[in-house]
């Protein structure tokens, strides 16, 4: 899909606050006029999705940047001007006045059909942007109409994240019914919308807040999961989606179009984004943007389906390369080890501590070929893949029902663990073995989903945020000449000390939502801000 925007219209959308109109924007009437027109409109919507790198996961127990930052450590105040709450209310004033507007087309011949399709993807962004809001801020303002610079609903009050996720629920089973299938879309509609995408969406954000309420003791668990499982099964009976043969390529320019039927909806780039080429700088992977700390390398079963510290496959490493001996290959395919391609032509040495704090460099979106010229890549950023939705579904059928069939975890989390060669998960193994099924599918999905930006939100939506969070951030284990620069802090039994538990904090009390902008607040005498902040 190539964007084509028009500055203009870039100008119209976009808006300073929850939904403020412009005072200079394009008249209406003498644009909505042809299926071009809903095309660019449409467009725009897609300049608005995540960039890489993922930095959600350095918010969590399993990344860390260069530094620590303010949400993991738990020091962040209210801001002034937050750009996440901003720029989610941009897209769906965006959204609204697409899908208010777009009727005009009718007046000139374009059918009913065709503004449908469009529509479809605009009722998907905004769901998507309602659901970054609730995740984040929890109640939020529910706008689902264009406003003017008079409206009362500038300055109304928040609604529950109840009406929110109604309203969510409402537009992606509306945009499902309207948008088409990947097979209809086809290579040349490969990265717009489809009607898997919406159901997809449907099915996170109903396991994101059947299990919050659950864990977190409000509302209606149950019926949020029953909808997490609907809509994860319709995506798996749809037939339009099953799992790329390589896991580590999903990451790599092999697993780029439609021929992965993976991918159900990704960011593209090395596309026209306005007078850009939308790219990534390749040089902040190895630069330190996301280093995996030990706590993730821990979770990494052997290949006997144990855990390390059950499995009698496992012995403490004696270098860097010994890490992933008789782990599961996916530890392998996401973090860098000895003798990989790294560099254009170099391979995987040592990691330098100077950049890479934890030891532990992530290889998803890093194109060795690309370093050391211009540094930039090209790879889509996966933001939805048919993965995720088997995890979905499997989480969701247990935590309603407090338990999963083998049949239910055949179709889902042990089409992942054939994938790559590892043993399945079944009830006999988790009682032969002492395990927790819950633990194990969690398990699952954080290495699944490694470095692709879901750990913090999970850890949030268990309310175990609260224990793993306020601990010391380790890294390797300290081998002499098995690092490059770099002077780390060590503990007592040598691995390496990224940040003291002293210096990380949580406060269940305020911490599992954000802080709503002070300048938002002072907009909007009737927004009140969230408890503890």
């Amino acid at each position: 899909m190539k964007y084509l925007i028009y500055p203009m219209l870039i100008l119209f959308f976009a808006s300073c606050d929850v939904d403020r109109p412009l005072k200079d924007a394009i008249s209406d009437q003498s644009y909505w006029k042809s299926e071009e027109d809903l095309i660019a409109a449409a467009n725009y919507l897609y300049t608005f999705l995540p960039e890489l790198p993922v930095s959600d996961d350095n918010w969590a127990d399993d990344g860390f940047g260069l530094v620590a930052n303010e949400i993991s450590s738990g020091t962040r105040i209210a801001p002034s001007v937050d750009d996440e709450y901003k720029n989610h209310y941009k897209l769906i004033r965006a959204a609204n006045n697409f899908i208010e507007k777009s009727s005009i087309a009718l007046t000139t011949g374009v059918e009913q059909n065709t503004i449908n399709k469009y529509v479809g993807e605009a009722l998907f962004f905004r769901a998507w942007a309602y659901t970054e809001l609730v995740m984040r801020y929890g109640d939020v303002p529910l706008v689902l109409s264009v406003l003017t610079d008079v409206s009362d609903e500038l300055y109304a009050p928040k609604s529950s994240r109840a009406q929110v996720m109604e309203a969510i629920y409402q537009d992606l089973d509306k945009a499902a019914g309207f948008l088409p299938t990947p097979s209809k879309r086809g290579s040349k509609g490969y990265g717009r919308v489809t009607n898997t995408a919406a159901l997809s969406l449907k099915a996170r954000s109903a396991l994101f807040e059947g299990t919050r309420s659950k864990f977190h003791n409000y509302g209606n668990p149950e019926k949020h999961l029953q909808i997490a499982i609907e809509a994860s099964e319709k995506v798996i009976n749809s037939g339009q989606h099953e799992l790329f043969s390589s896991y580590f390529d999903l990451f790599q320019y092999a697993g780029e179009g439609r021929q992965n039927k993976e991918n159900i909806f990704v960011a593209q780039h090395g596309i026209s984004v306005g007078n850009d080429i939308r790219s990534y700088n390749a040089g902040f992977i190895i630069n330190g943007a996301n280093n995996i700390t030990k706590t993730l390398v821990d979770a990494y079963l052997m290949k006997d389906g144990l855990p390390i510290d059950q499995s009698p496959l496992y012995t403490e490493p004696v270098d860097h390369s010994a890490y992933f001996e008789n782990r599961d290959p996916r530890m392998a395919h996401t973090i860098f080890k000895k003798g990989d391609p790294y560099n254009q032509d170099a391979t995987f040495t040592i990691p330098s501590l100077t950049y890479h704090v934890t030891g532990f460099v992530s290889r998803k979106y890093l194109d060795p070929k690309e370093l050391g010229t211009n540094n930039r890549t090209f790879i889509d950023r996966v933001l939805i893949r048919y993965a995720e939705v088997l995890l979905i579904y499997a989480e969701a059928t247990y935590e309603l029902n407090g338990s999963i069939s083998d049949a239910d975890l055949n179709q889902s989390i042990n089409l992942l663990r054939e994938r790559v060669g590892m043993p399945k998960l079944t009830n006999e193994f988790v009682d032969k073995n002492g395990l927790d099924m819950r633990e194990e599918i969690r398990r699952e999905r954080r290495i699944e989903l490694a470095v692709e930006g879901f750990r913090y939100w999970d850890i949030i939506r268990w309310k175990t945020a609260e224990q793993v969070l306020p601990v010391a951030v380790l890294g390797s284990y300290y081998f002499e000449d098995g690092f490059g620069t770099g002077e780390p802090n060590l503990t007592d039994d040598n691995y390496i000390l990224v940040q003291k538990g002293s210096t990380r904090t949580f406060d269940p009390q305020k911490d599992y939502l954000w802080p709503f902008p002070v300048e938002e607040l002072a907009l909007n005498t009737n927004l009140v801000q969230n408890p503890g902040w």
